[in-house]
């Protein structure tokens, strides 16, 4: 068995290999020429005293100890096997085929957007202040929202599954194997779209299916089951049929709720994106002036209660960017994202608050289980409305907004369609202003 130890390390101590390499073996008891291999797995960060430490979880191998063999995924031939149709190639999509695929199965995936090489096209038009595309953008086509996103790699739910074997199968098709031990694993938006097709590689090699440009326009129904699904004047049978389509898609729920499948609603969060300097963001968290070369683009997490509402911060992304997300041009919404190196800037992170069913009740009446996708909408269109043409998004300093004030001018920013000054807390739902301000 391989000896595993914890290293509480300086940051430069943490990236010299030799030097942990060292400290490691005399922790082990094995002579530096007698050890094998030094595994890391499992690296974090303590920033609370004025130093930060690194935390370096390894496994030492002397060369008497059998070596872990690397992790290597085989997918056996579904040729000809029982189909199941996948409706979206994003990160569930893709993962259900690989299951499928191990099971036996052949995935038959259906993508309303282009792949992957195409989307980076119509992105750039976007991005441009071009048309939106409402089938190809940063939500919809191959790899979903992921491909064209962050790539944070986040669970709390660590007891209803092998998520390590999610990471494994990452790695396996271009992810860094770092993935594997950081506390806060992070592929890199630069780094997922290769990912993407090294995992649409592995499914058409094990003899699945592809169609892109195929957008689910009908279900078909027989004694309450689901037979298939129609593209225009396709219909795309199997044994089953696995949506996989995201929350965007509003079209495949409108569908469905025509159809008279059972729907519920359910809470959910609505925000804006928040954006700061890096710099800033390091200064505070690391104690200092600059965080030098062997720390990463710090982060933060925000959690708050405020009047029993909760407000707290998701999808932080360090040295990140935010970019135009709407699959609709009459609507305004971002994401934020960073590359792998996390080298920008700016640091950007979702800031939200709870909106529950009786925020929307007085839409009920009309649409029914859908009322809160015609919030989120309602939201999104009065965001578009404030902003300037195209894809130009409402903004205001932080500052400004807590003190409820209009913002004359707006600091530079990552968001490259651009952004004008607007009294956010004027046009949007009075509850998500107030709680946005207090927390």
């Amino acid at each position: 068995m391989p000896y595993k130890l914890t290293l509480v390390l300086t940051p430069k101590q943490a990236a010299d290999v030799k030097y942990y390499t060292e400290q490691a073996a005399r922790r082990a008891g094995v002579a530096e020429q007698d050890v094998a291999l030094i595994r890391v797995v499992g690296r974090s960060i303590d920033a609370r005293q004025r130093q930060p430490k690194v935390n370096l979880t390894l496994e030492v191998y002397a060369d008497c100890e059998p070596q872990p063999a690397p992790v290597h995924f085989d997918y056996p031939s579904v040729a000809g096997r029982t189909e199941v149709v996948i409706v979206g190639s994003g990160p569930a999509g893709l993962f259900t085929a690989l299951r499928l695929i191990e099971r036996g199965y052949r995935p038959v995936i259906l993508e309303r957007g282009r792949d992957v090489s195409a989307r980076k096209r119509d992105i750039a038009r976007i991005n441009r202040n071009g048309a939106v595309d409402p089938d190809s953008n940063y939500a919809f086509g191959e790899g979903g929202a992921g491909t064209f996103s962050d790539g944070k790699l986040f669970t709390r739910s660590k007891k209803r599954g092998d998520y390590n074997k999610a990471l494994q199968t990452l790695v396996f098709h271009g992810a860094t194997p770092e993935i594997l031990y950081e506390s806060h694993p992070h592929i890199g938006t630069d780094k997922l779209p290769r990912v993407i097709s090294n995992i649409r590689r592995t499914i058409l090699e094990a003899g699945g299916s592809f169609v892109f440009d195929a957008r689910v326009t009908d279900v078909e129904l027989h004694d309450d089951r689901v037979k298939g699904v129609w593209v225009g004047d396709t219909l795309y049978e199997g044994a089953a049929v696995v949506l996989a389509t995201g929350h965007s898609a509003r079209d495949i729920y409108e569908l469905l709720h025509r159809r008279g499948v059972r729907l519920e609603a359910k809470p959910f969060a609505m925000g804006v994106r928040i954006e700061h300097p890096q710099a800033l963001i390091d200064s505070i968290q690391y104690h200092c002036e600059s965080r030098g070369e062997y720390l990463p683009a710090a982060s933060y997490s925000l959690v708050s209660q405020e009047g029993g509402r909760g407000v707290y911060s998701f999808c932080m992304c360090p040295g990140g960017f935010i970019v135009p997300a709407m699959t609709d041009a009459a609507e305004s919404v971002v994401n934020g994202m960073s590359p792998s190196g996390r080298n920008s800037v700016f640091a950007n992170s979702g800031l939200v608050t709870e909106v529950r069913l009786a925020d929307f009740e007085h839409l009920r009446a009309e649409w029914g289980e859908l009322a809160g996708l015609k919030f989120q909408q309602q939201f999104e269109r009065l965001a578009r409305q404030q902003g300037g043409e195209h894809q130009i998004a409402p903004a205001q300093r932080v500052a400004d907004f807590v003190a409820g004030c209009a913002s004359g001018s707006l600091s530079r920013t990552s968001y490259i369609p651009g952004v004008v000054p607007s009294r956010l807390d004027k046009w949007m739902p009075g509850f998500i202003a107030s709680s946005l301000r207090a927390g």
